[in-house]
């Protein structure tokens, strides 16, 4: 059940104020300095091309694909990562076979639901029949054994992993990659300025990521998917021109103005700001976590990304949600939300103002 939802099913008559330190509430976007000739008659762009500017994708290129033979011309700019997921479904279709790391984001498992890939769901297991879940536990330091992976066509991966705060550092051991597919989620390019997958093995693996997190466009909705030219399907066709197909027919392109505070954000001052921005962001971590260390709880995460993931053994993650919710007026994300290795954890976010951190950690 969706957290808001949730929350609308308690009793929350008497509680006075709620902070959230879930993914709902988040600090103001960093101010990139929208074109301003965009506002003029003569300036004002109508339709642009579904792929997004060319002056975009060439900057995204450079800026994180330098050497990685990624030109601009693989760069693929979005409304964000969720709607490309959804696009790179609806390319790969219903008849194919995925595995995803357990715990991770649920669009992964939810847009496979949705294309008819997963088979039923299994109450006894809390899982769907047909999805490889690779378990990502405390003792595997969260991430899996791929040699005891499935065969399937695609692995998704995250990295840094929403909720965990692992990255894929042994994708190069996927048994028969030369098979495979795997779609890496880069959620926050400035902590891994590189893309290991797309530059050891690119002719299985693509890439989407998003400006959402580390240049705090959550609600402007900016992203991109890279994929590498060496990609082809088994008959040797290139994915990238299925991929340009479904972009042109379900997308118009982003929007202008998104696009030019995207173009603002990979500029030298851009990058600069990114990094002030992703700065104040782990010092929030810092303190969540101090928090919790402090009153004792086993905490994960928190250094590469801004989630803290915290164990409360034994326990439903949606009664831990309940009970900090009632008793602190705290928000969080229960572990259970990102699949059946999240029984048990709770997600703290620390993307939000100051002055509500350090309310909800005092």
């Amino acid at each position: 059940m969706h957290t808001l939802l949730k929350i609308q099913t308690l009793n929350l008559s008497a509680l006075e104020s709620v902070t959230q330190l879930n993914q709902f509430q988040k600090s103001l976007p960093l101010q990139c300095q929208r074109s301003e000739v965009l506002s003029t008659v003569s300036g004002y762009s109508g339709y642009g091309a579904e792929q997004g500017e060319q002056k975009l994708r060439a900057a995204i290129a450079s800026t994180y694909y330098a050497g990685l033979g990624i030109e601009e011309n693989d760069i693929f700019v979005s409304d964000g990562a969720k709607s490309d997921i959804s696009r790179l479904q609806v390319l790969f279709g219903s008849n194919v076979t995925m595995a995803v790391q357990d715990p991770s984001y649920p669009a992964y498992v939810d847009s496979s639901v949705i294309l008819g890939q997963t088979g039923l769901f299994e109450n006894d297991v809390e899982k769907y029949a047909n999805i490889g879940y690779m378990r990502c536990t405390p003792e595997n330091g969260f991430f899996p054994d791929i040699s005891t992976v499935r065969r399937t066509d695609i692995i998704f991966f995250c990295s840094q992993n929403n909720p965990t705060d692992d990255s894929p550092r042994f994708i190069f051991e996927i048994p028969g990659a030369k098979e495979v597919r795997a779609i890496s989620e880069f959620s926050s390019p400035l902590s891994v300025l590189l893309s290991l997958v797309l530059c050891d093995i690119p002719q299985v693996a693509l890439e989407v990521s998003s400006f959402s997190k580390y240049a705090g466009f959550t609600g402007v909705r900016l992203g991109w998917t890279a994929i590498p030219k060496e990609l082809h399907y088994s008959d040797g066709f290139p994915v990238a021109k299925d991929f340009n197909r479904i972009v042109c027919t379900c997308f118009n392109g982003a929007s202008n103005i998104a696009q030019a505070g995207g173009l603002a954000c990979v500029s030298p001052e851009g990058i600069k700001a990114m990094h002030e921005v992703v700065g104040f962001y782990k010092e929030n971590t810092a303190i969540i976590v101090d928090t919790f260390n402090s009153l004792g709880f086993k905490v994960y995460g928190g250094k590469n990304a801004p989630y803290v993931w915290v164990h409360f053994p034994g326990r439903s993650s949606w009664d831990v949600f309940s009970e900090i919710l009632e008793k602190t007026h705290v928000v969080t994300t229960p572990g259970s939300g990102f699949g059946p290795g999240g029984e048990g954890f709770v997600r703290v976010s620390a993307f939000g103002h100051r002055e509500n951190v350090i309310e909800a950690c005092r």
